[in-house]
């Protein structure tokens, strides 16, 4: 049985110390499966009771781990003075603290750039999934400013599979990028799918633009073997499968 204090619970939800949660409880403003409970050591069972404070039902749950289809114009952080963030266009359940935490995004996505993008509030699984060490690839469709010959083309590819100089951009270091795999969706040369094992800061553009071109649009369809819901709108986002998290860990 998972089970948690209850005045645990409430100080994990932002209602204060467990010295605070203790007043709550006495002033008969929290239920626990539709009645007023007033023990703070009261064990409540996460997968089965309930708890609302207020009015407020709160989410019993360690862990959530969702796959959003992030559209252009948001900003991949929990919070920005001047764009909407990916936490602002979830659904307000996730908008709220969990017992591990709050949702956060898993790696970045540029605010012009679409696509995949996960969210969690397992920081292990974060960590997973963003330290280089762990090799993980990244999958992007990318449109051209310009069309390739079949020269220009063979070209590119050979230089993502060995690797090459990419110069520095502004305050970011250059660097060389590690083995990566291009391949072509078209006889004119101007869609590809590149896939990457690392995150360096614009890197998929700043390669496009060593090699000559410039990338016009940019969307994330995978992390590893998980691919982005087709199904999913600009937008929206849904809670993983269990089929789609075993691909992850």
């Amino acid at each position: 049985m998972k089970t948690q204090r209850l005045d645990k619970i409430l100080s994990h939800h932002g209602y204060g110390s467990r010295k605070d949660a203790k007043k709550l409880l006495h002033k008969g403003f929290v239920l626990v499966n539709g009645q007023i409970c007033s023990n703070a050591d009261s064990p409540i069972n996460i997968d089965t009771d309930t708890v609302t404070v207020d009015g407020t039902l709160l989410q019993l749950r360690h862990h959530v781990y969702l796959m959003l289809n992030k559209p252009s114009g948001i900003v991949c952080s929990t919070k920005d003075g001047i764009h909407k963030t990916v936490i602002d266009i979830l659904p307000p359940q996730y908008r709220v603290s969990f017992l591990g935490g709050d949702v956060h995004p898993v790696g970045r996505l540029d605010i012009d750039t679409e696509g995949l993008l996960l969210l969690t509030t397992d920081g292990e699984m974060t960590h997973r999934l963003t330290s280089p060490k762990k090799h993980i690839s990244k999958t992007y469709y990318l449109k051209l400013a310009d069309n390739t010959d079949e020269k220009a083309q063979s070209y590119y590819k050979e230089q993502c599979e060995k690797g090459f100089a990419v110069p520095h951009e502004g305050n970011e270091d250059g660097f060389i990028t590690q083995e990566s795999a291009l391949e072509w969706l078209n006889n004119s040369g101007d869609e590809a799918l590149l896939t990457i094992y690392e995150g360096k800061y614009h890197q998929v553009k700043r390669m496009m633009q060593t090699l000559g071109n410039e990338v016009v649009y940019l969307k994330r369809v995978a992390v590893g073997s998980l691919y982005l819901d087709e199904m999913l709108k600009p937008g929206d986002c849904r809670e993983l499968k269990p089929e789609e998290f075993d691909k992850l860990i």
